[in-house]
């Protein structure tokens, strides 16, 4: 049950990133599907190939593509009924996503008995390799890379998982709930990884 509940919050929660990507480029209406289902499946798709599940398995999601097909198509339709809210909720959104999906990983990886390493690998490219596809695809700088410890935040869920630190629902509940706050208070607060730019010598 928490299993299918982190599914459909992450999916929701990425498919409105990923339309919202799209409108503030300009893509038409197929435009805003691919974005949306590359971010809320792109990073899934990822994982498998790492871990050694099947791609094929993502078909076998057909109710969590059906739910982000409706959810794109009502938000792309009738952009007034929510783009003010996500204007303001989208970060909450966002961290809902990417803590859900980051959960999701930590848990497929585990299942399948593989090491520590591998845990949150799975963790941090099911959280975040859906957006890293959107904004590439978008020409954007990928997020994940730039803003407030992002990727960072999903090596709590592996780490958690992995070791078997929590069990059970409430103890996953209580990961996602961690890992919402502490991403929306990196943005509320800004921090940041530590980070250089090389100067380009002047000619």
């Amino acid at each position: 049950m928490t299993f299918d509940v982190l599914n459909v919050i992450g999916t929701v929660a990425f498919a409105l990133s990923g339309v919202i990507v799209a409108m503030e480029e300009d893509y038409d209406l197929m435009g805003v599907y691919i974005l949306g289902l590359v971010t809320a499946f792109g990073g899934g798709a990822i994982r498998n190939l790492l871990i050694g599940v099947p791609v094929s398995a993502l078909w076998d999601q057909g109710t969590l593509f059906t739910i982000a097909i409706i959810v794109m198509t009502v938000a792309f339709i009738f952009p007034s009924l929510w783009i003010n809210r996500w204007l303001k909720f989208g970060i909450l959104f966002d961290a809902m996503g990417l803590a859900a999906f980051a959960i999701q990983g930590a848990m497929y990886a585990t299942e399948m008995g593989h090491p520590l390493s591998a845990v949150l690998v799975a963790a941090a490219l099911t959280g975040t390799g859906g957006g890293m596809i959107r904004d590439v695809l978008a020409g954007r700088k990928p997020l994940f890379l730039r803003k407030e410890i992002y990727i960072g935040w999903t090596l709590i869920a592996g780490l958690a998982i992995g070791l078997n630190l929590v069990t059970g629902t409430i103890g996953l509940w209580l990961v996602f709930i961690v890992m919402v706050v502490l991403r929306m208070l990196s943005v509320h607060y800004q921090w940041q990884l530590p980070h250089r730019k090389i100067e380009q010598p002047a000619n």
